[in-house]
């Protein structure tokens, strides 16, 4: 069977350039896997593949649902699967790329969703301050999720707790798992330069344009850069300190990736040179009859 590819490694670490690379040589689709690209309308800030590369290779899980409907880890690998499956029969190379451990995982490691939720449970998690769910899932060894300021993702991890029970040992068999390795030094400087790259691109208006559209307090619209333009056009926050605290958000959001994939001992780590050579070798090798 064709092989499942899967790059990851933290935001701003060069995997979509990567796969878009190795996609155009080796006839290959792009699965994101990314919690932010998800949404329709959010193009700028959350940093979703060029239009250039989207029609250089097909791109698949980018704008899934619009901006405060529920889209959770099941319903991704319910996605992936079904694209994965199309993409072979296509007589493509399926590619899952990105930094969000959870849908990653979620295919790779064959997760068993259905943990009905506790009606009852979730109305008491609900009254909860955002620090109390924190010291909930400290004090019970609960995974804190990505987006960690966002009450309903810290409750859903909570409700989740036990689907790491009932999900494989092992990576599914016809999957290889390489991760971007990049200095910490070098991955700090990139995000500072996608940071300004953004403004530069117009997300500002963007997300204007998303406020009228979908509310400020939307699902999607309380995390990422967003939050912080809507503090700048209140006047609470100047440009700079946006850019400053976004920076250092998305710096916070690497470092988390990192620590979410370090667990997966399956995953080989090289530089992007050395990624680029290895997957171009074993895919190579595949081709040939």
């Amino acid at each position: 069977m064709t092989p499942l590819i899967v790059i990851v490694g933290p935001t701003a670490s060069g995997k979509t350039a990567l796969a878009v690379e190795l996609a155009i040589r080796f006839n290959g689709e792009i699965i994101c896997a990314d919690s932010r690209t998800i949404y329709r309308d959010m193009n700028i800030g959350t940093a979703k593949p060029s239009h250039e590369d989207q029609l250089a290779v097909p791109h698949w899980g980018i704008d899934i649902v619009d901006p405060g409907d529920r889209f959770t880890a099941a319903d991704f690998k319910r996605y992936a699967n079904t694209k994965i499956d199309e993409i072979r029969a296509r007589g493509h190379t399926p590619f899952l790329v990105g930094g969000t451990g959870l849908y990653v995982d979620a295919v790779v490691f064959d997760y068993k969703f259905g943990v009905q939720a506790d009606q009852e449970l979730r109305e008491k998690l609900s009254k909860y301050t955002l620090e109390e769910l924190h010291e909930y899932c400290i004090k019970n060894n609960i995974k804190l999720p990505e987006n960690q300021l966002n009450k309903r993702y810290v409750i859903r991890a909570i409700e989740q707790a036990g689907v790491n029970n009932r999900r494989k040992q092992h990576p599914i068999s016809t999957s290889i798992i390489v991760g971007i390795a990049t200095d910490r030094q070098i991955l700090r400087t990139r995000i500072e330069h996608r940071t300004e790259q953004l403004f530069k691109n117009g997300v500002v208006e963007e997300a204007i344009m998303l406020g009228k559209k979908y509310g400020w307090s939307s699902e999607a619209m309380t995390g990422n850069i967003y939050p912080l333009i809507h503090q700048f056009t209140q006047g609470t926050m100047t440009l700079l300190e946006v850019k400053n605290k976004f920076t250092t958000l998305d710096w916070r959001l690497a470092k988390r990736q990192l620590t979410w994939l370090r667990r997966n001992t399956y995953i080989k780590w090289y530089g992007l040179s050395d990624a680029e050579h290895y997957l171009s070798d074993l895919l190579a090798s595949d081709s040939k009859p």
